[in-house]
Protein backbone atom coordinates (compact mmCIF):
# COMPACT_ATOMS: atom_id res chain seq x y z
CA UNK A 1 0.00 0.00 0.00
CA UNK A 2 1.06 3.58 -0.58
CA UNK A 3 2.39 5.62 2.33
CA UNK A 4 2.81 9.38 2.55
CA UNK A 5 6.34 10.56 1.80
CA UNK A 6 6.09 13.42 4.31
CA UNK A 7 4.06 13.95 7.44
CA UNK A 8 1.13 16.36 7.01
CA UNK A 9 1.68 19.27 9.39
CA UNK A 10 -1.04 20.27 11.83
CA UNK A 11 -1.40 23.69 10.15
CA UNK A 12 -2.03 22.12 6.73
CA UNK A 13 -4.39 19.56 8.24
CA UNK A 14 -6.35 22.20 10.17
CA UNK A 15 -6.60 24.53 7.15
CA UNK A 16 -8.11 21.68 5.15
CA UNK A 17 -10.62 20.98 7.91
CA UNK A 18 -11.87 24.58 8.16
CA UNK A 19 -14.55 23.79 5.58
CA UNK A 20 -15.90 20.79 7.52
CA UNK A 21 -18.76 22.48 9.33
CA UNK A 22 -22.47 22.04 9.87
CA UNK A 23 -24.99 24.22 8.11
CA UNK A 24 -28.28 25.11 9.82
CA UNK A 25 -31.45 23.35 8.70
CA UNK A 26 -33.86 25.32 6.52
CA UNK A 27 -36.79 26.19 8.80
CA UNK A 28 -39.94 28.01 7.67
CA UNK A 29 -42.94 29.55 9.40
CA UNK A 30 -46.24 28.23 8.01
CA UNK A 31 -48.55 31.07 6.93
CA UNK A 32 -51.71 29.07 7.80
CA UNK A 33 -50.83 27.49 11.14
CA UNK A 34 -47.94 29.69 12.32
CA UNK A 35 -45.91 26.55 13.03
CA UNK A 36 -42.15 26.31 12.51
CA UNK A 37 -41.28 23.31 10.35
CA UNK A 38 -38.56 21.91 8.11
CA UNK A 39 -38.87 22.92 4.48
CA UNK A 40 -40.26 20.33 2.03
CA UNK A 41 -41.40 18.06 4.88
CA UNK A 42 -44.86 17.24 6.23
CA UNK A 43 -45.56 18.33 9.81
CA UNK A 44 -48.25 17.67 12.43
CA UNK A 45 -50.18 20.49 14.13
CA UNK A 46 -52.96 19.67 16.64
CA UNK A 47 -53.34 16.13 15.26
CA UNK A 48 -53.61 17.19 11.61
CA UNK A 49 -50.91 16.58 9.01
CA UNK A 50 -49.90 19.56 6.88
CA UNK A 51 -47.71 19.71 3.79
CA UNK A 52 -46.89 22.80 1.72
CA UNK A 53 -49.16 24.92 3.94
CA UNK A 54 -52.26 22.83 3.20
CA UNK A 55 -54.10 20.23 5.23
CA UNK A 56 -53.07 16.80 3.95
CA UNK A 57 -54.69 14.40 6.47
CA UNK A 58 -57.23 15.34 9.14
CA UNK A 59 -56.93 13.54 12.51
CA UNK A 60 -53.56 12.07 11.56
CA UNK A 61 -52.21 9.25 13.74
CA UNK A 62 -48.66 8.03 13.37
CA UNK A 63 -48.30 4.41 12.26
CA UNK A 64 -46.30 2.59 14.93
CA UNK A 65 -43.58 0.08 14.12
CA UNK A 66 -44.14 -3.65 14.47
CA UNK A 67 -43.74 -4.85 18.06
CA UNK A 68 -40.34 -6.20 19.00
CA UNK A 69 -39.83 -9.98 19.13
CA UNK A 70 -39.16 -9.97 22.89
CA UNK A 71 -42.36 -8.01 23.60
CA UNK A 72 -44.51 -11.13 23.14
CA UNK A 73 -42.95 -12.90 26.11
CA UNK A 74 -42.54 -16.20 24.23
CA UNK A 75 -38.73 -16.22 24.46
CA UNK A 76 -37.28 -18.83 26.76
Amino acid sequence: MAHPKRRTSSAVRDKRRTHYKLTPKAVTLCPNTGELHLRHKAYVVDGDLYHNGQLAIKNYTKVSAAPAADATGDDE
